[in-house]
């Protein structure tokens, strides 16, 4: 429930007062004025989904003027015994509040350039060091989840002037983060890529579930009344910056190694985000109710919201395409899983040899121009075999090879094979 403190010239309090009847608020209050000069003042608690539909009705009072609260109140009425049920009538937050609050957190530039900077130097740090808790502390610093879902808010209203300036400072957020990596990785020589960046730059086949599940929670976070979200704001905006700090301090520290493939896949994946969270996030607001046009807010256009999805959509289709068709640059990581399911079933069907672990992975993709696949397998000689190393070495890679070539993936298969031995009982 939402309190407002109305202000309205001598004499309309009475109107303000049935209108909120008539919208069943509760706990109404009148400060009636004396004088033509003097406003009244009408305080009344309604539920947040009439919060529009109360401004709506009464657009037409001359100087209207409105204290909406931010936060929910529990406006409590007799009968006594009914309180439990009044506080438990916890409701979507009202389409013009959804918007406002998206539009209020949009702040200065001072500090928002100043938050995406200090995100690309804790970002850098954490692929720089290998220091994994680092991007995560990249991620809450970094300010891309309000332009991201700014953006989400602006198609689902129509709005073409915050649309137009959420995707401007999506990206000078982004590009501030990438400069700032890619200058320390100059000024501190960096010669070639981490492992922890290149772990980071490998993009699973179903990268795109992510930004479609940040788009909606983020959505679903701010529709939710603050005392009904089960999930902190914070957590959400994490959640929405998660895939979006790291790919980004890659993209930079990439160029500064002239490593463009993993530059590449950041790219890929900073698209994917902004096209995914839109297209998720616009489509639960317009669910939930933000339409072009409402209370105190005229200037959305009935176009904008199917073109900017459909731009969405087309989007996000082409990147999928362009990730199917170059496999496995684009889907490493998923492709990675694949061929260790096929090496494992390879080991089960060797009778002499039983798995202990297997680590497959892709190496950096600049060899030879060449997928190179490393294989790395620890496997136990059975009882009784009598068969040397280095020959269930040699049968093993060639089998290994053979099989992944002829299930498709498209790769050099390099095998390492170590042939473990158990301890010789009754020895000491």
């Amino acid at each position: 429930m939402r309190q407002l403190l109305i202000q309205v010239p001598c004499g309309c309090g009475q109107t303000v007062l049935q209108k909120a009847k008539d919208c069943d608020g509760t706990n109404l209050a009148q400060w009636q004025a004396e004088g033509d000069d003097c406003l009244d003042i009408v305080l009344v608690h309604v539920s947040n989904q009439k919060v529009e539909t109360l401004l709506d009705q009464l657009q037409d009072l001359p100087n209207l003027k409105v204290t909406l609260l931010p936060t929910g109140v529990m406006a409590l009425h007799p009968p006594a015994d009914a309180a439990a049920q009044q506080v438990k009538q916890v409701e979507e937050r009202s389409p013009i509040e959804i918007f406002l609050a998206g539009l209020q957190s949009v702040g200065s530039w001072k500090g928002f350039l100043s938050y995406a900077a200090v995100a690309g130097v804790v970002v850098w740090i954490g692929l720089y060091t290998a220091t994994s808790f680092l991007l995560g502390a990249a991620m809450l610093i970094a300010p891309l989840a309000g332009p991201a879902m700014n953006t989400a808010f602006a198609t689902a209203r129509g709005d073409r002037h915050l649309l137009g300036r959420s995707v401007l400072r999506y990206f000078v957020a982004l590009s501030v983060t990438i400069v700032v990596a890619a200058l320390l990785s100059l000024i501190f020589q960096q010669q070639i890529p981490t492992p922890l960046m290149i772990e980071q730059s490998q993009i699973s086949a179903v990268a795109v579930l992510l930004p479609l599940a940040a788009g909606a929670a983020g959505a679903i976070n701010l529709i939710q009344s603050e005392r009904s979200s089960l999930v902190s704001g914070a957590a959400t905006g994490m959640l929405v910056a998660a895939s979006l700090a790291p790919p980004a301090g890659i993209v930079g520290m990439a160029a500064a190694v002239n490593r463009w493939d993993l530059a590449v896949n950041g790219l890929f994946l900073l698209l994917l985000q902004l096209s995914g969270i839109n297209l998720a996030a616009a489509m639960l607001f317009r669910f939930f109710g933000l339409s072009t046009q409402g209370a105190r807010y005229q200037r959305g256009k009935r176009g904008v919201f199917p073109v900017s999805l459909g731009v969405s959509a087309i989007a996000l289709a082409g990147l999928l395409t362009w990730q199917l068709t170059i496999s496995p640059g684009l889907e490493r990581s998923s492709r990675a899983q694949q061929a260790n399911a096929e090496v494992q079933k390879v080991i089960e069907q060797a009778a002499e040899v039983e798995l202990v672990e297997s680590n497959v992975r892709f190496t950096r993709s600049n060899i030879k121009g060449q997928n190179t696949l490393l294989c790395v397998l620890y496997v136990q000689r059975q009882p009784d075999v009598e068969q040397s190393e280095e020959a269930i070495q040699a049968e093993l890679t060639e089998t290994i090879q053979a099989h992944l070539l002829n299930q498709g993936f498209n790769v050099t298969p390099l095998i390492d094979v170590n042939v473990l031995e158990a301890p010789a009982l009754g020895q000491s």
